[in-house]
């Protein structure tokens, strides 16, 4: 959530950079941005509620500048209006401040610091700019005003002040929140909060660590931990397809990520492939797992999702039991845990700030970890002890979709890799049945007219929604649910078939949409039991088969695949339903209310 860029250089390039660059970085959430652009004039400041759009109308295309800051804001503290979107100055107006992330602690830092000064917002980081400004009235110079104030903050932080007396330079600072910094040809540096917004400039980025302090120039770039100490630091490259992060032909990056999940599902095969059609996956990530005695999923939304299948597979498959928390919780909660386990964290951009917070605490109790994530260089890759890349490419729509089943297959040949070195025999061939899986995806996405109307006649005038699934398929639904809920703000809830009974049939009533999944063959007759059971009560039933469960009444019918991996087909149709609701309810499909792609703040 939020987004940062910034830029400096000898060519008046600012505005178009941070303007472009923050809608690409749109898909993290926001719902207020602004630009601050330096030059011999002054510091001025454009923002606005709203879109980005909203944003280019009041800039002034005019004013030229070559060093410039700006910001997505997702409302933590205060409203989402113009006032208390970013930047912030201070009082005299000589630091303007961006800033991502939550300070926990700037109450307190008012009243100690600040007592008689006069705010404008309602930000955390208002008080933040306001008390640079009276470190640097003190005496201190620009730098130590910086550092002195970071020393002082408790909380997440990316920030990046411009001072308009010395604005050949960008100071920059990371705590919890990601930032990056892109490395231009000798004539200028920039900074975002993920390559995206950069990476049609530069491929060369020095990543930061917690607790630093950066000072972009033009030609230079310096990093210093908080006492002041420079710090070294080589660049890493990071590749990207322009293409990759375009929507193209498509009407959103939502109906793009759907179609792309059987080249997603191949790529994984490719990069996985080892001998003998088995696959490769390092040693030491093999031996970490089967070491364990008990293995810890640890994630949030979509990904704990993802999680609950991942058991499935290595407790079946490899005979390690497994539980999966909710990432919030886990902190707050913690259930006592076996002798020796192994911390597994799923996270689409690695960055997930709740699993972050039970990374760092469990890494205090020298427990070992593994990340699986979609970007290599993300906080919880570099922090954990092994990584396994899912190989999805960026994804942009906030609702997550390709990243789900590259985490579930990514854990489906960790489990199969796992039981072959324990000369486990799963009776079936992963490579090939992934291979099936992926044709048989691609035949689903072809069927967008029967999801289309299946969506229109189910979801054009409902309030609420039910999903119910047995066995694999009630993970699964609880991912559907998830989807409708995200896009087209349908009251929707997925539900064991069996717990109906218990409760939740109080609330079916005439014409309620149920949508019934139902690839598993020794739930069949027990699911459609409880179909009945609804239907009975008013409900109309749309029930989404495997082939050879099927029967006349049943809606869709899924092209048969290996059970075990069902769930990679079946949530295809739900997330295209979720879609076609979305667009007949003329919601903001890839960028849905009050949602972030990357939630960086707990």
């Amino acid at each position: 959530m939020c987004g940062i860029v910034g830029y400096i250089g000898k060519t008046n390039n600012a505005r178009d950079f941070l303007l472009n660059g923050l809608e690409k970085l749109e898909y993290r959430g926001y719902d207020s941005a602004g630009i601050a652009l330096s030059n011999k004039d002054g510091i001025h400041i454009f923002k606005e509620k709203g879109r980005i759009a909203d944003l280019k109308k009041i800039t002034n295309y005019s004013i030229e500048s070559a060093v410039g800051i700006g910001q997505t804001r997702w409302a933590t503290h205060g409203a989402p209006n113009k006032i208390n979107a970013h930047p912030h100055q201070s009082i005299s107006g000589q630091f303007t401040l961006v800033h991502n992330g939550v300070i926990e602690n700037y109450e307190l830092l008012y009243k100690e610091h600040l007592e008689g000064v006069t705010l404008k917002s309602d930000t955390d980081t208002e008080v933040v700019v306001h008390l640079i400004e009276k470190f640097k009235n003190d005496g201190y110079t620009t730098e130590k005003s910086f550092l002195k104030t970071l020393n002082l903050l408790k909380g997440s932080y990316a920030f990046a002040l411009i001072d308009s007396k010395d604005s050949d330079k960008i100071y920059v600072a990371k705590n919890k929140s990601p930032l990056l910094i892109g490395l231009g040809d000798g004539t200028f540096n920039i900074f975002g909060s993920d390559a995206l917004p950069m990476i049609h400039l530069t491929k060369s980025f020095l990543q930061l660590f917690d607790e630093e302090i950066v000072i972009v120039e033009k030609e230079h770039v310096t990093i210093k931990n908080l006492n002041g100490e420079a710090m070294q630091r080589n660049p890493i490259e990071i590749e990207l397809d322009i293409e990759d992060i375009e929507k193209g032909t498509y009407p959103h990056y939502m109906l793009k990520e759907i179609d792309e999940q059987p080249f997603v599902i191949r790529k994984i095969l490719k990069e996985y492939k080892g001998n003998e059609n088995g696959f490769s996956i390092d040693k030491e990530i093999i031996n970490s797992v089967i070491e364990s005695d008990r293995i810890y999923i640890i994630a949030c939304g979509t990904s704990y999702n993802a999680g609950l299948i991942g058991k499935q597979y290595l407790e079946n498959w490899s005979s390690i039991p497994v539980e999966v928390h909710i990432a919030s919780e886990f902190s707050y909660n913690t259930p006592v845990l076996s002798t020796k386990p192994l911390f597994i964290f799923i996270s689409q951009s690695g960055e997930t700030a709740d699993s972050r917070s039970v990374l760092k605490y469990i890494k205090q109790q020298n427990y070992k970890a593994l990340t699986i994530t979609n970007v290599q260089s993300s906080t919880l890759s570099r922090e954990a002890d092994h990584t396994l890349l899912l190989h999805a490419g960026p994804e942009i729509a906030v609702a997550s979709t390709k990243a789900y089943t590259a985490q579930i297959t990514v854990l489906s040949i960790l489990a199969a890799t796992v039981a072959k070195k324990k000369n486990i025999t799963l009776g079936f061939n992963l490579m090939h049945d992934l291979g099936v899986v992926s044709n048989v995806i691609e035949s689903i996405c072809e069927e967008k007219e029967i999801m289309k109307k299946i969506s229109k006649e189910y979801f054009s005038t409902t309030r609420n929604a039910f999903f119910i699934g047995r066995h694999l398929d009630y993970y699964v639904v609880l991912e559907g649910a998830l989807k409708l809920k995200e896009i087209s703000y349908i009251q929707a809830e997925g539900f064991a078939g069996g717990e109906l009974k218990h409760g939740t049939i109080a609330l079916i009533e005439n014409n309620t949409p149920v949508i019934a999944l139902n690839t598993q063959e020794k739930t069949n007759l027990s699911i459609r039991s409880n179909v009945t059971e609804v239907v009975t009560r008013g409900a109309i039933p749309c029930i989404i088969s495997m082939e050879g469960l099927d029967t006349p009444e049943d809606r869709f019918i899924i092209p048969k695949v290996n059970k075990h991996l069902a769930p990679l087909v079946s949530v295809v149709p739900l997330q295209l339903i979720s879609y076609y609701a979305a667009l007949e309810r003329e919601c903001d499909i890839d960028k849905p209310r009050n949602l972030a792609k990357s939630v960086t703040v707990e």
